[in-house]
């Protein structure tokens, strides 16, 4: 691209959004010409006498980036591939595979495979390489090389040689191209013969639809209360938030407000449907991982007296993004507003000039009680004492940062480092014959039902010995319910499923028995809310 192609492409930039705010922009006008100019310039000058070769598009990218970060630690930049896995996840379907990939040492490798997908029907499995794809050797391609390759209409199909642990050679697999469907709810079970489980693992434009299914479905199968797991959801677009609020709320109920600087900005949301879940006792489950809408419908369960929050206090992101196609196939999501709980709540947190703090605040320890200016306090429809200025508190805090959990250092480390993943590589279900199991070494059938027993931790233990993991003697004694439990999950998950993995997990899981012992809690918030309707 030249430079004058790159000037007009950021003029572009700079009027499609500039469009969306009113007329106050033509009143910059004069100053937005002469930094244009000082732009342009910039980048002739970089183009023609920087000492190496610039790629102009990664150069333009990377000032947008810069400019949007002296704005606040949300507004971001997406480039044209960027942008298109955003509209994916929102959307929640594309064509293609059904997995995400990452490169890794050169190999590119399947960091996660999505149930029910193509990939997942021929047996491909997280940590697999795609060693060969279309009969093309794939060592040293760059992920969005793979990705032209795997991707393609409905119906058309695939060759993809793969290396697996314990398998000496490739496995030779083709795989037919269809619609695959990311889930933002993808476990719903029954706990018990009363107690219903929904994990809410991220948001989408189906999301609503998702949680209806689920609702429905554990209804129908006796459900008179309910557990809802939040835990780790970033967030998502504003409207699902405020559907799936209204699933538990009352018609008229407010679920949120949004006050911003530009024309529209300032909404107020409500429930605009009848429910027929309003009576379930609800206990939700959230941590600091919890954030944007998950913050909204968790604050408005809360305010409304409609649910019991046990965890830990969220995120505290409370900025609206609006998400504008600017050219080229890029994105550019814009903070635009910031929202507000139905008790008049801003749990935006505060952040520092370079947002180190404020990005790293999930890796910090939390307190179970922590001071408040009078002036944040606010009421929930009961009376009970809320507060503004970070995050929703739960009512019940449960430490747990890594599933329910708050292991050590060392046990951290192992699960910051996959080495959970990389054990549960080598089980298979027993009956599982997408793959022949004759043709692998060192595989290990598994029942529905197992338990990890101590050679299964020697083995775990040879592991970390060959992946040189240092040895904590007093830590690993410490963690070992979080080890075994961490070891479950994840070979669970990789032989039967996110909801066999789920539903094993909350029997140990320390902040579900927290929350599973609540229920009493929240069946006198549920008395005191269906007085209120």
């Amino acid at each position: 691209m030249r430079p004058v192609s790159i000037v007009m492409f950021v003029i572009a930039v700079s009027a499609l959004v500039g469009g969306l705010f009113g007329r106050s922009a033509l009143a910059v006008d004069d100053r937005l010409t002469a930094r244009y100019a000082t732009f342009s310039a910039a980048l002739s000058a970089i183009e023609g006498q920087y000492v190496d070769k610039v790629e102009s598009d990664r150069v333009v990218y990377a000032a947008i980036r810069g400019m949007l970060s002296t704005l606040d630690p949300h507004s971001s930049f997406f480039d044209p591939r960027e942008y298109a896995q955003m509209r994916e996840r929102q959307e929640g379907r594309y064509y293609g595979l059904g997995i995400t990939i990452q490169s890794i040492d050169g190999d590119i490798t399947a960091a996660s495979v999505f149930e029910g997908s193509p990939a997942f029907k021929v047996g491909i499995r997280r940590g697999d390489v795609m060693a060969r794809i279309d009969g093309e050797d794939a060592k040293g391609w760059t992920t969005e090389q793979a990705m032209k390759k795997l991707r393609g209409g409905k119906g058309t199909m695939v060759k993809v040689d793969i290396r697996r642990r314990g398998y000496e050679q490739l496995l030779p697999l083709d795989v037919t191209r269809d619609e695959v469907q990311i889930l933002t709810v993808p476990a719903h079970f029954m706990i018990d013969a009363t107690t219903g489980y929904i994990r809410h693992q991220d948001w989408g434009e189906n999301t609503d639809r998702e949680m209806q299914r689920a609702l429905n479905d554990l209804r129908s199968n006796g459900m008179t209360r309910l557990l809802y797991d939040i835990r780790g959801n970033p967030g998502g677009p504003l409207d699902q938030a405020i559907k799936v609020s209204n699933e538990f709320l009352p018609k008229g109920k407010m679920i949120v407000y949004t006050r911003g600087r530009v024309r529209n900005s300032d909404q107020d949301y409500h429930a605009t449907e009848d429910s027929t879940f309003l009576d379930i006792p609800m206990v939700v489950i959230a941590n600091r991982n919890s954030a944007s809408a998950s913050e909204i419908f968790t604050g408005a369960m809360q305010d409304h007296d409609r649910a019991y929050v046990v965890g830990e206090t969220t995120f505290g992101k409370a900025l609206v993004q609006s998400v504008y196609p600017i050219a080229n196939g890029a994105g550019l999501a814009l903070t635009t507003a910031h929202y507000f709980t139905p008790s008049g709540r801003l749990i935006q947190r505060p952040w520092d000039e370079t947002f180190d703090e404020y990005l790293s605040y999930t890796q910090k320890d939390q307190e179970a009680t922590k001071p408040h200016n009078p002036s944040d306090l606010k009421r929930t429809g009961a009376g009970r004492p809320v507060y503004s200025g970070g995050g929703v508190e739960p009512d019940k805090y449960v430490a747990g940062q890594i599933e329910g959990f708050n292991p050590s250092t060392f046990a951290r480390a192992l699960y910051g480092r996959q080495e959970f993943e990389t054990f549960s590589q080598k089980f298979i279900a027993e009956g599982d014959s997408r793959i022949p199991q004759a043709l692998g070494k060192g595989w290990v059938v598994i029942k529905r039902g197992f338990t990890v027993d101590d050679q299964m931790l020697q083995d775990f233990r040879a592991q970390l010995v060959v992946n040189k993991v240092k040895m904590d003697e007093a830590a690993w004694q410490k963690d070992l319910t979080f080890i075994k439990a961490m070891l479950r999950f994840r070979i669970d998950e990789a032989a039967f499923g996110i909801a066999e993995a789920r539903r094993n997990l909350i029997a140990v899981d320390p902040q579900a028995q927290v929350a599973m012992q609540s229920f009493g809690e929240a069946e006198k918030l549920a008395g005191v809310q269906k007085r209120a309707q």
